[in-house]
C-alpha cells in the first residue's frame, strides 16, 4: 500500500493490484486488519471487478522491437485523430447538433447512433460518450427503451394513449414502403394513396402521406434518362454567313403590346438592324431585312433562320428574301436549336435592361432599345470572344486584344505576386485600418 499526496490536505490511498486480485477471488475475510481497507473501496473492487495489469516481465520483445511497435501505434493514434478533427469539423459546419434540438423522426437513424454508443462503450464511459455527442442522457435512455418498446424509436406526434387517432407505427411503415416501392413510382401520391384503400393495405387521406413524405424527407424513385441535346448550335465561320430573325412581345404598363423585331449576326452576334411596331406586320420584317441587307451583294447570299411565324412566312417576305438574295432556313423545323442566339439576346436586353425601366409607352420603349443595342454591339465585350465587341468582330477591326488581354492579365498578376510578397504584417495591418476607416460613413 502506498499514499500519494493530492491536492491541498488529502491524501488518496493506492493499493497493490493483488490485493484487488484477491479481494475479488477469495473475499475480504483474508485481508489482514492491519491495512485498514475502507469497506467502501472493498465494495467498489466487488462491483467493477479485477483490473488488467500490464507489467514488463513477460514480454519476452528486445528494445527495438518494443520502440518500433510504440511507433506505429503513435502513428496509428495521430491518423486516427486527424480523422477525428476532420469528421468535427464537417460536422460543425454542417449545422446539425443533437443538442440543438433537431429531431430524427427516422428510427432507422437512431439506432445507428444507439449502436455506435454500444460500439464505443468498452473503450469511454458512457457519460463520456454522451458529451462527445452532445446526447442529454434522458434521450439517451428513452431512445433505448424505446428501442425494445411496442412503439419503435420512430417519432410520434403524441401519445397514442392520448391521440387514439393516430396512425400506428404498421401504418406508418406500410405507408414508407409503398412510397418507395419501385412498382408503384408511377402513381402519383394522391393516387397511391387511394390505392392503398382499395387493396386494404393503408386507410390515411392523401394530405396525411404527404405530410409524413415532408416529415421525413422520403424520396420516390426517379430514374429518367434526358435525350442528349446539343450544346453549340449552328455557326458560322465569317461574318454575314447566317443571319437570326425573330420577334418578342413585350407588354407596356397600360396592357398593350409592343413587338421588337431585330436580326442579329451569327458570327459576330451584331444587332444588324431592329424595329419596334405596335402591331405585328409583314412589312416591318420586310424594311429590317432591307436595312440589314444593304451592304450585301448577291454573291454573299447569307443563310436567314426564321420561325414558322406568320410575319415571316408570306409572299411579302418572299419578295423581300429574293430582292436581298437571302436563303431562308426554318429554326427548329429544318434545323434544330438553330434560333437560340436570339432567344439569348432577347433574354439579356429584357432581364438585364427593360425589365429595370418603366415600360409606359412605345416611344419610350423605342429609346431603351436603341441604348442597350448601341452599347451591346460598341461598348459591351461578348463572353465568347474574349473580351471583343459585336462591332469589332463584325468588322475585323480589334484581332489582337485577346492576346492584348492575356498579356496584360499575366503582368497584373506578376505584379500582384511581388506587391503581396513584400508586404509585411504592419503594412497589413495598416491597409485594414485604413480600409476600416474609408468604410465608415461620414
Amino acid at each position: 500500500m502506498t499514499n500519494n499526496l493530492a491536492a491541498g490536505s488529502q491524501t488518496r490511498r493506492a493499493y497493490d493490484h493483488r490485493l484487488r486480485e484477491q479481494v475479488c477471488r477469495t473475499g475480504s475475510k483474508c485481508l489482514p486488519r492491519h491495512l485498514a481497507i475502507p469497506r467502501s473501496t472493498i465494495s467498489s473492487w466487488h462491483r467493477r471487478g479485477v483490473r488488467p495489469v500490464v507489467s514488463i516481465e513477460p514480454l519476452d520483445q528486445d528494445r527495438q522491437q518494443l520502440l518500433d511497435t510504440s511507433a506505429k501505434l503513435d502513428r496509428r493514434v495521430q491518423v486516427l485523430a486527424a480523422v477525428v478533427r476532420l469528421l468535427l469539423a464537417l460536422l460543425r459546419a454542417s449545422g446539425f447538433s443533437l443538442a440543438g434540438g433537431h429531431r430524427l423522426p427516422e428510427g432507422n437513424a437512431k439506432a445507428g447512433i444507439l449502436r455506435a454508443i454500444t460500439s464505443a462503450k468498452p473503450f469511454l464511459t458512457l457519460a463520456v460518450i454522451l458529451r462527445v455527442a452532445h446526447l442529454e442522457p434522458l434521450r439517451y435512455h428513452r431512445w433505448k427503451r424505446a428501442s425494445t418498446a411496442a412503439c419503435g424509436l420512430d417519432d410520434r406526434s403524441s401519445c397514442p394513449h392520448t391521440s387514439p387517432s393516430q396512425l400506428t407505427p404498421t401504418e406508418v411503415s406500410n405507408i414508407k414502403d409503398m412510397v418507395l416501392a419501385p412498382q408503384y413510382r408511377h402513381m402519383p401520391v394522391s393516387t397511391l394513396a387511394v390505392y392503398a384503400q382499395r387493396i386494404g393495405k393503408v386507410f390515411a387521406s392523401p394530405s396525411t402521406w404527404g405530410k409524413l413524405i415532408r416529415e421525413r424527407g422520403w424520396l420516390r424513385p426517379r430514374q429518367r434518362i434526358h435525350p442528349a441535346k446539343p450544346t453549340v448550335g449552328v455557326r458560322a465561320a465569317k461574318p454575314n454567313g447566317i443571319w437570326h430573325i425573330d420577334t418578342t412581345i413585350l407588354k407596356l404598363l397600360d396592357g398593350t403590346k409592343a413587338y421588337l423585331r431585330a436580326v442579329i449576326d451569327n458570327y459576330s452576334r451584331k444587332i444588324l438592324a431592329w424595329a419596334v411596331t405596335a402591331q405585328l406586320e409583314p412589312t416591318t420584317t420586310c424594311q429590317i431585312l432591307f436595312a440589314a441587307s444593304k451592304h450585301l451583294v448577291c454573291a454573299g447570299q447569307p443563310v436567314l433562320y426564321v420561325d414558322s411565324g406568320v410575319e415571316n412566312i408570306n409572299s411579302a417576305v418572299d419578295a423581300a428574301l429574293f430582292a436581298a438574295c437571302l436563303n431562308r432556313v426554318l429554326a427548329q423545323v429544318e434545323v434544330a436549336f438553330s434560333n437560340s442566339m436570339i432567344e439569348a439576346f432577347w433574354r439579356s436586353l429584357k432581364y438585364q435592361w427593360l425589365y429595370l425601366n418603366s415600360l409606359d409607352t412605345i416611344e419610350r420603349l423605342r429609346t431603351l432599345v436603341a441604348f442597350f443595342i448601341e452599347q451591346y454591339n460598341t461598348q459591351m465585350p461578348h463572353p465568347a470572344f474574349s473580351g471583343q465587341t459585336p462591332d469589332e468582330m463584325y468588322f475585323g477591326t480589334a484581332v489582337d486584344l485577346p492576346a492584348e488581354l492575356a498579356a496584360a492579365r499575366s503582368k497584373a498578376r506578376g505584379e500582384r505576386l511581388a506587391a503581396n510578397r513584400v508586404m509585411s504584417c504592419n503594412q497589413c495591418i495598416g491597409q485594414q485600418a485604413t480600409l476600416l476607416v474609408s468604410q465608415i460613413p461620414p
